[in-house]
């Protein structure tokens, strides 16, 4: 894409000057660390791609994997895969949902169900949810990742989806609805799984239009749209309060992304996509551009381009205003996409040239690292 130039090489310059004093401390502790690359990784002009939809043992999936997200340090990333080959224990019959920890290199199935829409993972990286066929209702699971326990969300005789879990894991907004009353409409709502599994309701709706809640790491805020009047707004569970549409009366908004600090909330109207600024009420303008994901600090920002001769996936430095390449073939990623300080960016492609040894004509998921 024109415009669009990889400044990957100065932001690890800036890394490793930084962190100089910590490295030298655990060199020692750690022998041949430097040397240790993972067998699919690729170099793209100082930033590194490595597929981790694999096995254990770095064999590829032997199929789909998509709907991937990241934790703030990058270590784990939850995503939906119909691979037989990539635990174990790996059952057949459809998707079901891993955990990839990066600093093992190893996956952990959760669950043995298939999930209706992308799996979410904390941002401390301690539970994973997601939303899965439960009878004739659809109910939310969430798990924690270091024992595989389980608990389901109180959503009694209704249907609860679209699930964003606060950064520990503690507080899960989602949408519950009714199947059986239309005239139910829908409510979006926060259950604190530390007060006894206690619902707080953030918005009451008449309708069943798009209203997905997207949560701050505190789960202090929750911004959602009222996908009817097409407009977004931050309910502040501390007050009770909820903001006027943020993106002002003249304009249409469909939700992307509440940065985990709360500060800053990503929504698209019309081709552009705007940044909202909490605190200022101001919104910076990324033109003629699809966002996808913010990361956790609400600096970086994830974007598709809709000019479509040039890259698929771009990463873009809010205060700079300058831009990264993620990906230059076709390629796609939700929100939870990126790890703090646009560290790392994961995404889906099924392209077969951006790693070696790619040939198992599948979707996969992979990790670009800027630094």
């Amino acid at each position: 894409m024109r415009g669009i130039s990889n400044r990957s090489t100065t932001r690890r310059v800036r890394a490793a000057l930084t962190t100089a004093v910590a490295l030298c401390a655990v060199t020692a502790a750690l022998p041949g660390t430097a040397s240790a690359r993972p067998a699919a990784v690729a170099d793209d002009g100082g930033a590194d791609v490595e597929r981790i939809s694999v096995a254990a043992d770095g064999t590829q999936a032997d199929d789909n994997s998509t709907g991937a997200s990241i934790t703030h340090d990058g270590r784990r990333v939850v995503f939906a895969s119909s691979a037989k080959n990539l635990t174990s224990d790996a059952t057949t019959g459809g998707e079901r949902v891993f955990v990839r920890d990066q600093r093992t290199r190893t996956n952990a199935r959760m669950g043995n169900l298939a999930p209706l829409q992308p799996p979410v993972i904390s941002g401390g990286g301690g539970y994973i949810g997601y939303a899965h066929q439960w009878i004739t209702n659809v109910r939310i699971t969430q798990y924690q990742v270091s024992t595989g326990r389980t608990a389901s969300l109180n959503c009694s005789a209704y249907t609860c989806d679209q699930p964003s879990l606060s950064a520990d894991g503690r507080y899960t907004a989602h949408v519950i609805r009714s199947v059986r009353q239309p005239s139910f409409g829908q409510r979006i709502e926060v259950q604190d799984w530390n007060n006894g599994g206690a619902n707080q309701t953030v918005a009451t709706l008449d309708h069943t239009q798009p209203s997905r809640p997207s949560i701050s790491g505190d789960g202090r805020y929750v911004a959602y749209q009222d996908g009817k009047t097409k407009d977004v707004f931050v309910w502040d569970r501390t007050g009770g309060t909820t903001s006027a549409p943020i993106e002002g009366p003249s304009q249409e908004a469909t939700l992307v992304q509440l940065s985990d600090d709360g500060g800053k909330v990503v929504y698209l109207s019309g081709s552009d996509t705007y940044v909202h600024d909490v605190r200022t009420g101001s919104a910076q303008l990324v033109a003629n551009v699809r966002g996808v994901a913010i990361d956790p600090t609400g600096r970086y920002l994830l974007y598709a381009p809709h000019d479509t001769s040039g890259a698929s996936l771009a990463l873009r430095d809010l205060e700079t205003g300058t831009d990264e390449i993620v990906s230059n073939q076709p390629a796609s990623a939700g929100t939870d996409a990126v790890s703090s300080g646009g560290r790392d960016v994961v995404f889906q492609s099924a392209a077969d040239d951006i790693v070696p040894g790619d040939t198992n004509g599948k979707s996969d998921v992979f990790v670009r690292r800027f630094y």
